[in-house]
């Protein structure tokens, strides 16, 4: 590889991902979306999440529609950092294997619901936990603007009456419930999946 092709594939990289965080950051009013101010045990919310809805991301360098099978996973590190992947399957439930790694901070260690997430250094986009029960057992993530929403449970296995609980939680944050999309889940307990 030129040192010529380097240099734009490196500059390529750094406008996605300043793209990325404006996109995700950016807020047209000053009602921006924040996170709610209930303390939160990070330790609790480590572990797997299953995806079941989202307004999904769809940017020329990452895109997350068509995603079944979607899990997002939370590993808290010595230095205070969250390893986190994202894996789904893309446009069914044989489509091939996509995932993403970011790293993750949080930003307010008061409550421990508001972190910033780094796809690529030195960008940070704003990552907002809305909503998390007590038995963390569901959550909801937003971003300043509400471009973006992932609901998200520890079970892809859930009621129709659950889901729309957690509609209703994000229509009152104030997000456009048009937008969000329910992600299908089949794994190879419930309905002899391979995800």
């Amino acid at each position: 590889m030129t040192r010529t092709t380097a240099f734009f594939r490196r500059s390529g990289r750094i406008t996605a991902a300043l793209t990325a965080f404006l996109i995700m950051t950016a807020c047209s009013s000053t009602d921006a979306l924040r996170a709610t101010d209930k303390k939160m045990d990070l330790n609790r919310f480590m572990g797997d999440w299953y995806v079941v809805g989202s307004i999904p991301i769809d940017l020329f360098f990452a895109s997350e529609a068509g995603a079944h099978n979607a899990v997002e996973s939370y590993e808290l590190n010595d230095d205070g950092s969250i390893n986190t992947t994202y894996r789904f399957r893309k446009d069914g439930f044989d489509g091939p294997v996509k995932s993403f790694n970011p790293t993750g901070f949080v930003h307010n260690t008061e409550t421990n619901t508001e972190w910033r997430m780094q796809f690529l250094w030195p960008f940070k986009s704003a990552y907002l936990i809305v909503h998390v029960d007590d038995d963390y057992s569901e959550t909801i993530i937003g971003v300043p603007n509400r471009k973006y929403i992932w609901i998200m449970t520890r079970s892809p296995d859930i009621s129709d009456a659950q889901y729309q609980n957690l509609l209703d939680i994000a229509a009152e944050t104030g997000h456009d419930l048009s937008k969000i999309v329910r992600i299908p889940h089949r794994w190879p307990e419930e309905a002899g999946g391979d995800g």
